[in-house]
């Protein structure tokens, strides 16, 4: 089996080591970078599947890495960075990033988070017909939604709201990056909107509304679809 190939753009040499023995040890491919010029160049010869990049490099921001990456590739960015603050975050998602794990870490959520990033990198998701998560499936074709084979019945506005997590499955997006999907980018703003179309969207499809299964709030930043 061919093995993944992650591109980590990190600065502090006792975090590269770490990682280091964690990729290498789960069966990735791995090349290092140590500035954002560098991994900029890296990611472009490389080709690889995933990115994983710090914030704090000592050439240029984090974030600036994710929107010069995002101006020729789509490649999964998995943010890994001592800074836990919720606007380094949401600035990190909405600048392109797909996920984003702070430090101190648990290596296997790191690493479910890595698996999530490389499906959504196959496109495998995308590409099937029908998307089923638990009692959960979606005719992406016929633009139907079943709950344990029973029709629900959506608006608009919620099955595009749906679909949109769907293509995401299992990473955060960002309440923005929802509003301009959904509604278009001039209602970015408008949080109000995106939280009472999730309360609707959860009672039609959650068994529970109060303690979601499927659609998940990830505090203060936006929401996420589980992917399994």
């Amino acid at each position: 089996m061919t093995k993944s190939v992650v591109v980590l753009i990190e600065e502090d040499p006792v975090a590269r080591r770490l990682l280091r023995t964690i990729l290498l040890r789960h069966g990735y491919r791995l090349f290092e970078a140590a500035t954002g010029v560098n991994g900029l160049a890296e990611a472009a010869r490389r080709r690889p599947d995933v990115v994983v990049v710090d914030l704090g490099l000592p050439d240029m921001d984090g974030i600036e890495v994710i929107r010069r990456l995002r101006e020729w590739t789509s490649v999964p960015v998995v943010v890994f960075s001592a800074r836990a603050q919720e606007s380094d975050k949401v600035a990190a998602l909405d600048a392109g990033a797909d996920d984003y794990v702070s430090r101190p870490f648990g290596i296997a959520e790191f690493l479910a988070r890595l698996r999530v990033a490389l499906r959504h990198a196959s496109g495998a998701r995308r590409e099937e017909a029908v998307f089923t998560l638990g009692d959960l499936r979606i005719d992406l074709t016929r633009r139907r939604v079943f709950l344990t084979d029973k029709e629900v019945r959506l608006t608009p506005i919620e099955y595009r709201l749906l679909i949109t997590l769907v293509h995401h499955a299992g990473f955060v997006l960002t309440h923005r990056q929802i509003l301009s999907a959904v509604w278009g980018p001039s209602y970015t703003e408008e949080v109000h909107y995106l939280h009472v179309h999730i309360a609707h969207l959860r009672r039609k499809i959650e068994a529970d509304p109060t303690t979601p299964r499927y659609l998940l709030t990830e505090a203060r930043l936006g929401y996420r679809l589980a992917s399994e």
